[in-house]
């Protein structure tokens, strides 16, 4: 699948791409194209914050997130 890309370029970033496709021979969508994968590269993908601890205590009882009747008196003296 393609799609399309426009961008607005000020005078100095064309000149810049200007300058890219003479040197390296590549045309102008080569360079963003290749310049998209090197900012994914220096940026790569976040991954999810681990909560401490989860999962790594068993107190036997298989259902005690989300059964109400086991808190029924937690925090009474």
């Amino acid at each position: 699948m393609t799609s399309v890309v426009q961008a607005r370029l000020d005078a100095d970033e064309q000149k810049i791409l200007d300058n890219l496709v003479h040197q390296l021979g590549w045309s102008p969508s080569k360079i963003v194209r290749e310049g998209i994968r090197l900012v994914a590269a220096c940026h790569p993908p976040r991954k999810r914050p681990r909560i401490i601890g989860t999962g790594e205590f068993s107190s036997g009882i298989g259902d005690l997130s989300f059964n109400k009747k086991h808190l029924e008196d937690f925090g009474r003296d």
